[in-house]
């Protein structure tokens, strides 16, 4: 099962837990603070996806076995859940809600359409497994290794979480080789049959594109019920960039 962070509710008020999916290259941990804020009325489980984090390493990447990955949770914490899931994550959640409708409450979608994208990250993979490792102990010195790969400092800092220097050796506590290998699905889309007719909420960044308008078909074909928010000023980490506006916007459709 995947390695998940559990918190408990506060004050529990008889809803379903919240099930947070994080993107490509993230983990649970980077869902904490928003995680915490939304235990106070509701138990809320934050899963490292398989090959990120903690969780188990497998040899593929698709979004039939993280949708699967997610049901497993769910079941195993009292068989439904509200779902929010933040690009690959949020992939993956769209997956589970068509496909097993009946795990599913309520459907968050962050900043990612059931569409396949033209982008590839096989690039930062690689940056990624050419840093040298040995002799890191500290993260700075690891920033400063990786620049000359990847000159944004907000997304070595971000890649940097998943750096594990504590580790002996010093590791990534990511599967590299195999995000590597499964990129064309990780950036693709399954096309799967059925729909879910559950309410559902797209959010995205106001200064993202990768929730375009003519995604809308697509996404109303398997998300009837879809509704629609943008947080103004936010990027693609819509909630680091905005994580007050973030959280108000789920929880005001969460116990809507």
């Amino acid at each position: 099962m995947l390695h998940t962070l559990h918190h408990p509710a506060v004050t529990p008020q008889g809803n379903p837990p919240l099930l947070i999916a994080h993107g490509l290259f993230g983990s649970a941990r980077n869902w904490g603070v928003i995680a915490r804020r939304m235990a106070d009325d509701r138990e809320v489980l934050a899963v490292d996806m398989r090959n990120h984090g903690d969780s188990p390493r497998f040899a593929t990447q698709g979004y039939a076995e993280m949708a699967a990955d997610l049901a497993e949770v769910i079941v195993a914490h009292g068989g439904q859940a509200d779902v929010l899931g933040h690009s690959m994550g949020g992939k993956a959640a769209m997956m589970l809600a068509v496909t097993a409708p009946h795990l599913v409450r309520r459907l968050v979608v962050a900043d990612i359409a059931p569409v396949a994208y033209g982008h590839d990250r096989s690039n930062h993979v690689a940056a990624m497994l050419a840093l040298p490792l040995d002799g890191l102990t500290t993260r700075g010195e690891a920033d400063r290794r990786l620049a000359a790969s990847i000159p944004d400092p907000a997304l070595r800092a971000f890649f940097l979480q998943s750096l594990d220097l504590k580790a002996h050796p010093v590791r990534w506590r990511l599967n590299l080789p195999v995000l590597a290998a499964e990129m064309g699905k990780i950036v693709g889309w399954p096309n799967p049959q059925g729909r879910f007719d559950g309410p559902t909420l797209f959010v995205t960044g106001g200064l993202s594109d990768y929730v375009r308008a003519e995604h809308r078909p697509a996404i109303l074909a398997l998300f009837p019920k879809a509704r629609f928010a943008r947080i103004t000023g936010a990027g693609h980490w819509l909630h680091a960039d905005k994580p007050r506006e973030f959280e108000e916007t789920l929880r005001a459709f969460l116990n809507a």
